[in-house]
């Protein structure tokens, strides 16, 4: 069976934590207001600014005939009849030619077609003029949209495509929008007819009660708000509910342009779903000059419309990707190099870019690596629990198979440096950050791990670090060993006789997603009666347990 969407294709699109496709231009006050007002800043030089706005009801406008471009007068024999003519002293219309009068279109604008690009009124409460996102208190007046609504309905109403054709992404897909780790928030929060988000699936769709800045919405200015651990529990809850019981064609995640290669790539782990699910980011924001974001969500709208990602079955063929700048990136791959629009590369140096979305969406090969539908470590079929660091289980799924947020794993990266070590007694004890950490994991993270990223590219380490990292194993962390720079697989010493997982070509930071997801299947490698002398049994039994980790760590 293939791949047949409806006439038009149904999206759902996640809002995720700071991300600059949702963060809109600064509002500042327009130049026509500060005149008219006598505010600071008026200065009859400067040209109008405007913004997207609603207006409250119908406006009749005139539009001057011919000036839509420089050459429609020099071609005004190819144009149909005006709608009038206006006296430009009195602003009085006539339906009759007049001499020294204006040509014009009568237009009304309907609000409900809306948002218009309009000047912006509004001032600051002390009567001053909006200049920019702050105050002078350092107040934030939020930019971010509080989830992708907006961005649509403005994509449809000021997006072009090459033949001066708008309306791109509502003309393609319907739409639902679903706010799992927002950016924005409603701080006193929104009542249920004014909500433009869309409820859970089998939940009610109430009002919205206030939400907390670093709880609930997660900006990057003026106060960077970090999501935690139990952010990522929640949203994969939320993602994995809603493409579980929805019936989309496909779902796109936005998020900031440094972080979303690893949440998609963590979906692309855990989330069964048999649709696409994409990653779009921009580096700049929307609605200002040169941003990249508003072409990122058209293309992938048009990438999932296309089919083209369809095996026989009508299944997704290629896992989560991020669609950047008209590239097509597999989710493990993908890596942010740079900041500024097209600034993504394939890390690991063996391909990652599988298609491309310029024109027509084509994929030019399909990966090998298990994802989504076929992952071993999809949310569906991962134990409800694991063995701890403490021997004790630890209860990782709750009665409605969601992820528990204190039972996600606690991954860190240990980095190789040259001369790194403090002498040449190639002692754990000169280790104090890794021995720290493990020391930490012991006390408050059941199911946790490392990665060390070794040299490049086989992940090699030095002698004291790979004393304290063994330390971990021994402890039940499992350590898996990558290198940096991405060019090759870990291997050879970095292993450590089969008590290391190899990383292959991953980075660290994926390296680490795919630990936490692992942790979250296998649980804590087996415990030595005395870690500081594990037996030659004890040792097999630990080997064997990084086989499995080892399998998994092969195959996604």
């Amino acid at each position: 069976m293939t791949f047949s969407p409806a006439s038009r294709a149904s999206v759902v699109i996640f809002s995720g934590p700071r991300a600059t496709i949702q963060n809109s231009a600064a509002l500042r006050t327009s130049q026509s207001v500060r005149q008219a007002r006598g505010l600071a800043g008026a200065d009859e030089s400067l040209p109008e600014s405007l913004r997207a706005q609603q207006l409250a009801a119908p406006v009749t406008a005139y539009v001057k005939a011919f000036s839509a471009h420089p050459l429609e007068k020099d071609a005004q024999e190819l144009y149909g009849p005006v709608d009038g003519w206006l006296d430009p002293a009195s602003g009085e219309f006539s339906a009759d030619a007049r001499d020294g009068w204006t040509p014009v279109y009568e237009v009304t604008l309907d609000p409900a077609k809306g948002p218009f690009p309009l000047p912006y009124a509004a001032t600051q409460a002390n009567g001053e003029p909006w200049d920019g996102p702050f105050d002078d208190n350092g107040t934030a007046r939020q930019l971010f949209y509080p989830d992708a609504s907006r961005i649509v309905a403005e994509i449809d109403r000021f997006g072009l495509d090459g033949y001066g054709g708008n309306n791109l992404m509502s003309g393609v897909a319907d739409f639902d929008f679903v706010r799992a780790a927002p950016s924005g928030g409603y701080t006193k929060g929104q009542p249920a007819a004014e909500r433009t988000d869309s409820a859970l699936l089998g939940s009610e769709h109430g009002d919205l009660p206030p939400e907390v800045l670093g709880e609930d919405f997660f900006p990057y200015m003026p106060m960077r708000q970090e999501p935690a651990l139990p952010t990522l529990a929640a949203l994969t809850n939320i993602v994995y509910d809603t493409l579980t019981n929805g019936d989309y064609d496909g779902a796109i995640w936005l998020e900031g342009s440094p972080t979303t290669e690893e949440t998609v790539y963590w979906l692309n782990l855990v989330i069964p779903t048999r649709r696409p699910l994409i990653g779009n980011c921009s580096q700049y924001g929307h609605g200002v000059f040169g941003n990249d974001g508003d072409h990122n969500l058209v293309q992938s709208v048009n990438y999932i419309a296309s089919g083209v990602w369809a095996d026989e079955q009508g299944d997704d063929r290629v896992g989560a990707v991020m669609i950047q700048n008209g590239q097509v990136f597999t989710s493990r791959e993908v890596q942010k190099a740079d900041a500024r629009p097209g600034g993504y590369i394939a890390y690991g140096g063996h391909g990652g870019i599988v298609g491309n979305t310029v024109e027509d969406p084509v994929l030019s090969f399909v990966p090998v690596a298990r994802h989504t539908s076929t992952s071993a470590l999809r949310l569906d079929r991962l134990p409800d629990a694991v063995p701890g660091l403490n021997g004790d289980a630890v209860v990782t799924r709750d009665d409605a198979g969601h992820l528990r947020p204190e039972a996600m794993p606690k991954v860190t990266i240990a980095r190789y440096v040259n001369y790194g070590q403090d002498d040449f007694s190639d002692s754990a004890d000169s280790e104090v950050e890794i021995l720290a950490r493990i020391e930490k994991n012991l006390r408050d993270h059941p199911l946790s791990g490392l990665v060390a990223e070794g040299s490049a590219p086989y992940g090699g380490v030095y002698e004291s670090m790979r004393a304290a990292l063994l330390k971990g194993v021994f402890r039940g962390m499992p350590v898996v060993a990558v290198g940096r720079g991405g060019g090759g697989y870990a291997f050879g010493q970095s292993t450590i006789g089969g008590l290391f997982i190899r990383g292959s070509n991953l980075s660290a930071p994926k390296a680490r997603i795919l630990l936490m997801a692992c942790l979250l299947k296998f649980g804590a490698l087996p415990l030595p009666a005395d870690p500081e002398a594990p037996t030659p049994a004890e040792l097999d039994a630990i080997r064997a347990a990084v086989a499995e980790y080892q399998t998994v760590f092969d195959t996604h």
